[in-house]
């Protein structure tokens, strides 16, 4: 495994972070897998050296957070992992459950925390922008959090260049706690926040730990554009056709299938060392629901990517709508 600092911070992350919303209750979604099933994979993902572990609130609606917590409580030591978690989705249906209201963050980092099974998380991320609550009240409740020692640092999700670049200004014109990382939708198949997220990102020294690295499956070639599945989460997904369902998503997939075919990878391990070279990416978010998964990422951090490579696996890229900010 390799390690590096998470954006202007001193934290050190591995270069593979392991993202827990595939661990949870059927319930929620299908295609989750319970915590008999989860508990092997959280526990190979510590051994081959990944420190670094994300889940959110909503995830299962608590359910995720609580699987992860009990298996790092008994696999890992807590100083010696990265726990990052979110908050602005509801949770119930009621008024105050969801959002960056000082109330809700309150009391949603507290239930998280219970969830957890710990007194502090490493990274405590808001999971989109909250149109209904001023950024001033977000960022100060944040910065308390800080303070009292409950969370160790500040993150963000998917949201516009102009309201991260806002939330930044805010924090550092009130000498406030920063945002140290960006988790915003990243992949070869989605490259919009090359335009302006990426770039700020850069500007501010913010880590980008890309979620959805392969397109929810598509680049490792769970799907295809006639409608075929392979997998269970490719068939019962609706939000993976909503996020990618253009001719040259497919067209994408399948280039990076040849590339890979070429130089004796699997397309998923070569979608993943494309992300790790480029220059604001930390560490990128993979989904796994069974140990071969983890193992073929790892693999990833020793591909190496020629320019010629390198071009013809963006050359036949088209824009897209802004996606995965709501």
């Amino acid at each position: 495994m390799k390690y590096t600092n998470l954006g202007h911070s001193g934290l050190q992350v591995s270069r593979i972070c392991l993202g827990c919303m595939s661990f949870g209750s059927k319930k929620w979604r299908e295609w989750v897998i319970e915590e008999e099933d989860s508990r092997p994979v959280i526990k190979k993902a510590l051994e081959l050296g990944i420190n670094f572990f994300d889940t959110a609130n909503m995830y299962s609606l608590g359910v995720s957070e609580e699987i992860t917590g009990r298996a790092l409580k008994d696999f890992a030591r807590r100083d010696e992992v990265v726990l990052a978690t979110k908050v602005y989705f509801p949770m119930t249906e009621l008024p105050n459950q969801g959002g960056l209201s000082r109330k809700h963050i309150f009391s949603a980092l507290d239930a998280s925390l219970k969830r957890l099974g710990t007194d502090f998380v490493d990274l405590y991320q808001i999971h989109r922008w909250d149109y209904n609550t001023p950024i001033e009240e977000t960022m100060e409740a944040l910065n308390n959090l800080v303070k009292t020692g409950k969370v160790r640092y500040i993150g963000a999700s998917s949201m516009f260049a102009w309201q991260m670049a806002k939330a930044i200004y805010t924090a550092k014109s009130r000498g406030w706690s920063n945002f140290i990382s960006m988790q915003n939708h990243y992949n070869l198949a989605y490259r919009e926040e090359e335009r302006e997220m990426l770039p700020l990102c850069r500007e501010e020294g913010i880590g980008v730990i890309p979620w959805s690295p392969l397109a929810r499956g598509l680049l490792s070639g769970n799907r295809t554009q006639d409608g075929k599945t392979k997998t269970l989460r490719a068939e019962k997904d609706d939000f993976s056709t909503k996020l990618y369902n253009l001719p040259t998503d497919f067209t994408i997939a399948d280039r990076l299938a040849e590339v890979a075919a070429s130089k004796g990878v699997t397309p998923s391990r070569l979608a993943l060392a494309w992300l790790l070279n480029k220059p604001t990416v930390v560490s990128p978010i993979i989904g796994s629901s069974k140990i071969s998964h983890l193992e073929d990422a790892i693999a990833a951090l020793n591909v190496s990517i020629s320019q010629e490579e390198q071009k013809s696996l963006e050359e036949l890229y088209q824009p897209h709508t802004v996606l995965g900010h709501s």
